[in-house]
């Protein structure tokens, strides 16, 4: 591609409103223009780089037997009311209506829309398994649209469909989308980490996430590094300490703690650190009832796990509530006493001379013990907490530690939670009606482009792996219009390796070297040819990789075989 023939707009400085590194170097280097909030124009030159992720993720969903097809962006809503989600989806559901004052959504996700196909097109377990993809545009009208393309409201996901006559045919092919995945992200460069996952508003049994590993990233993912443990931390498991409880060794005592509230005041009260206090959450369950989470003062609620256990939805009690049901404000609160409701995570319950709320204004009590002072049965002690660095691992094989990352895939087992609610059902090799298991598989292409950034970027700009940047090769000619020797020589070297195949970049806009180096470093072009006059009298021409330091002297006889060893590279 000639520059002069091709079009980049890129910025000294990125808009106020970028927040993350990606963010920034995605509108400083014209990758992308802002529309409206959450709403992006792909550019050229980032539309280069989205096209390049997009044919890695068909090419590996075409090995591993995806089939694709596309379906409509708007969807009516008469399906998703066959699925019961048309009321449940939330504010992210866009919803419009036709001329005829029919409703319809902009897809915020297809399961509804292929399993509709499935109903229609499968009627025998000859045709199964099969797997149906599609890349496509999305739209989920986020509360709050931020960091570029990592967070949008519109945006390109590949999302894939499987159908199968059982269970084990299933597996089957969420372990192919497994290796898939994998090979998609180590052929785009990545550092990435798959973790098992909680499978959220999609449903199912079970899930795995895909991660790019990040400082920035919005997810914490906990791992082992001695074992193949890898998990969200919404749903790594905090392991019940090893230890059993210690017996009591103190007196309950009711001290007088004015205007001590938060965790940390109160063990700065005691003297103590802020493991040894208890920490009482109040909350309402699925049912409206009122309830304490007791956790250990240094932990903190994950909010997943406390769902399932109140039985799949519940908020946190008003000050009214509190008062109602416990007699005290926020911050006093505590399980003495309590004719409440009491469900205690594994750690909390194996404290023992702790100091927790006296369910009185400005009270506390020290030397609380389970047992002695707090009834707590067995079965409501659960897992309600995040894990932290240095938990056990719960396969037991080493301990955890935590690190950050970028979702850009997620597989699912959706089971048969759709094609029962649709009746996708086929006929079995015994000619019975049967419902069909289902999969699910997305990848947020256009978010990868982000993600890969947030990996791949220095003070002067993008760093993108070869394999994604906008061009792989850039060559500068020094003096383009000035010297007819540059300029033939980077015409022929320009030919010469565009008819190898190589996706190269010829600035031929005459401009300083200064400004063609600055351009082709902040958009990531990975490889570097410069061309000047004094050179070529020797014969010589520049190289510099994109994260090199320094740069060397080749024969220009040489290039073509440089070019060849560092791609292969």
């Amino acid at each position: 591609m000639r520059l002069s023939q091709f079009f980049i707009s890129t910025l000294k400085e990125a808009p106020n409103e970028a927040e993350l590194p990606s963010h920034k170097l995605m509108l400083r280097a014209g990758y992308i223009k802002r529309l409206a909030s959450g709403l992006y124009t792909w550019m050229p030159l980032g539309l280069r780089v989205l096209r390049k992720v997009e044919a890695v993720v068909r090419e590996e969903m075409n090995k591993s037997g995806g089939i694709e097809l596309l379906m409509p962006a708007v969807q009516p809503a008469e399906l998703w009311e066959e699925t019961g989600r048309w009321a449940v989806f939330g504010p992210q559901m866009l919803k419009i209506k036709d001329r005829h004052d029919n409703p319809f959504c902009f897809g915020p996700t297809h399961e509804e829309v292929i399993t509709d196909v499935a109903r229609r097109e499968i009627r025998s377990y000859r045709q199964l398994p099969v797997n149906f993809y599609q890349i496509q545009t999305k739209f989920r009208d986020e509360v709050r649209p931020r960091f570029g393309v990592m967070r949008a409201r519109e945006f390109v996901m590949k999302d894939s469909y499987s159908f199968h006559a059982d269970f084990t045919s299933l597996e089957q092919t969420y372990r192919v989308m497994y290796e898939t995945y994998s090979r998609v992200f180590t052929r785009l460069g990545l550092q990435f980490r798959a973790v098992a996952a909680d499978t959220g508003a999609i449903g199912g049994s079970g899930s795995h996430e895909f991660h790019v590993l990040a400082d920035s990233g919005e997810d914490a993912l906990a791992f082992c590094p001695t074992s193949e443990y890898a998990a969200n931390v919404e749903l790594a498991e905090a392991v019940a300490p090893k230890t059993p409880r210690a017996a009591a060794t103190q007196e309950l005592q009711k001290v007088i703690t004015p205007g001590q509230k938060s965790i940390e005041e109160v063990a700065a009260f005691f003297n103590t650190t802020a493991d040894k206090v208890l920490k009482a959450i109040a909350v309402m369950d699925a049912e409206n009832q009122f309830a304490l989470l007791l956790l250990r003062g240094d932990h903190q609620l994950n909010e997943i796990k406390a769902a399932k256990v109140l039985g799949g939805e519940f908020r946190f009690a008003s000050d009214d509530e509190i008062q109602r049901h416990i007699g005290c404000r926020a911050g006093y609160i505590g399980p003495v006493k309590a004719a409440v409701r009491v469900l205690a995570d594994r750690s909390a319950a194996a404290m023992s001379d702790f100091i927790c709320g006296a369910n009185e204004d400005g009270f506390h009590y020290a030397g609380a013990n389970f047992g002695r002072d707090i009834a707590l049965d067995e079965a409501n002690v659960h897992d309600l907490r995040n894990v932290v660095s240095g938990d056990a691992s719960p396969d037991g094989m080493g301990h955890l530690e935590l690190c950050r990352g970028i979702e850009v895939g997620h597989i699912f087992q959706l089971r048969t939670k759709y094609s029962e609610a649709l009746s996708a059902t086929f006929l079995d090799e015994n000619g019975k009606s049967q419902v069909m298991e289902m999969g699910c598989y997305g990848i947020g292409v256009s978010r990868i482009v982000g993600a890969a950034i947030e990996q791949n970027f220095d003070e002067r700009g993008i760093t993108l792996p070869a394999q994604m940047a906008p061009f792989q090769l850039a060559i500068c000619p020094i003096g383009w219009k000035k010297s007819e020797a540059v300029r033939a020589a980077a015409e022929a070297l320009y030919a010469e390796l565009s008819a190898a195949g190589y996706d190269v970049l010829l600035d031929d806009r005459d401009e300083r070297p200064g400004v063609m180096f600055a351009d082709m470093e902040l958009i990531g072009v990975p490889h570097r040819i410069t061309l000047g006059d004094r050179g070529l009298k020797d014969g010589k021409v520049e190289y510099q990789g994109r994260r090199d330091s320094e740069k060397q002297e080749v024969a220009l006889a040489d290039v073509a075989a440089l070019v060849r060893q560092v791609l292969a590279a």
